[in-house]
């Protein structure tokens, strides 16, 4: 489940375009002001490249897709390059596609009661500015041209120790994720193409259960 854990990661600090930061503003205001702009952005979808690297076997992949997500908690991402899996979230489960291995993983959508501060942000209940330690730092992979934040959480996460953001130095839209995790590995995501609340169907947050595939369901307790 490294994948769905990276996705949520991402989806702990995905904000969309802000207004122009003053230059004289600190990281804590940087925070500020992407939960601010944060909470107008109802939904938004574009591409995005994932890379991760490191972790326990020393891997690195590179994979690449779009993204849809609507506020509080729906999304779905699709995996295309170099081969398609999905992950989908009706708000109430998460469904977790391998096509190639023709298995579906179902499990519970993040909700209040998870400790995770990802799975909080997700749920639309968490906050940046008030539940990160923000700082400024180069975030390698991130381009040039971007300003880069590492996030701390504030309350110890099981699985990441800090997520980071690179956002445009004009619009402040965030184009750049990545996050940490404690077994030394590194996911990052580059966002292109986002358009933000521009109005999508219900059913890109539907998922049907394709015919021959094996499923699998975890409950709110295996999680």
């Amino acid at each position: 489940m490294g994948g769905m854990r990276s996705l949520l990661a991402a989806m702990a600090v995905l904000a969309l375009a802000l207004p122009s930061l003053a230059q004289s503003d600190g990281a804590s205001g940087l925070a500020e002001r992407v939960q601010a702009r944060y909470r107008t952005i109802r939904h938004f979808e574009g591409s995005f490249v994932q890379t991760y690297e490191g972790g326990v076997l020393r891997t690195k992949t590179t994979e690449s897709g779009t993204l849809a997500v609507r506020q509080p908690g729906l999304f779905r991402f699709v995996y295309t390059r170099p081969e398609r899996k999905e992950f989908v979230s009706d708000g109430t489960r998460v469904y977790t596609y391998l096509v190639a291995d023709k298995q579906v993983i179902v499990s519970p959508a993040p909700g209040p009661d998870d400790a995770t501060t990802p799975a909080l942000f997700l749920a639309g209940r968490a906050d940046i500015a008030r539940d990160f330690t923000a700082a400024f730092t180069d975030l390698p992979g991130a381009a040039q041209d971007l300003r880069t934040l590492k996030l701390v959480p504030r309350r110890p996460d099981p699985d990441y120790e800090w997520f980071g953001i690179g956002v445009d130095a004009r619009t402040l839209q965030i184009r750049y994720l990545v996050a940490a995790d404690r077994q030394g590995g590194r996911s990052a995501f580059s966002l292109s193409n986002l358009k933000e609340n521009e109005q999508l169907a219900d059913n890109t947050f539907r998922f049907r259960i394709p015919r021959g595939v094996d499923v699998v369901t975890h409950d709110a307790r295996s999680r």
